[in-house]
């Protein structure tokens, strides 16, 4: 069953990535390019399972995935680190007040134990795309107010 788990974690952190990634980069003015972003999420969330697998402090994978996405940032655009410090904390912080809430809500509705759902990889994915997506749409409405600088992106 661990490829089952495995497939889950990228079935949920794929888009969740991307789309911190993508708000990240929508608040910084720098247009959306989903051929960048999306295959940025997918390195971002094999090196966060690698990290997670291992047996170090929990928690450590955020801040690899913190500095990960400043250093993408700062080194593929024209956004200053200290910058893209802030956006990206703002997107974690949007990520993790979004993950708050939705299970708090799915929780309420659905009725479901912690210890139950966290049992159930599936499951488990499933109640964490919700945030994933409105963390995509979140980026897109950003991006489409605050207009993007050309010349944004290095690459």
């Amino acid at each position: 069953m661990k490829w089952l788990e495995i497939l889950m974690f990228l079935v949920q952190g794929i888009p969740e990535m991307s789309g911190a990634v993508a708000l990240s980069l929508a608040l910084a003015g720098v247009p959306l390019r989903w051929r960048i972003i999306v295959p940025y999420g997918v390195v971002l969330v094999i090196i966060i399972y690698a990290i997670r697998a291992l047996p170090v402090t929990f928690g450590l994978h955020t801040i690899a995935a913190l500095l990960l996405m400043v250093v993408f940032i700062a080194k593929t655009t024209n956004v200053s680190p200290v910058k893209s410090v802030i956006f990206v904390t703002i997107s974690m912080v949007t990520l993790s007040l979004l993950e708050l809430f939705i299970h708090k809500l799915l929780f309420a509705m659905t009725k479901i134990e912690l210890q139950v759902l966290m049992s159930n990889k599936v499951l488990w994915s499933l109640f964490g795309l919700p945030q994933a997506i409105i963390l995509i749409l979140l980026a897109l409405l950003v991006s489409r107010f605050r207009k993007p600088v050309q010349g944004a992106w290095k690459i």
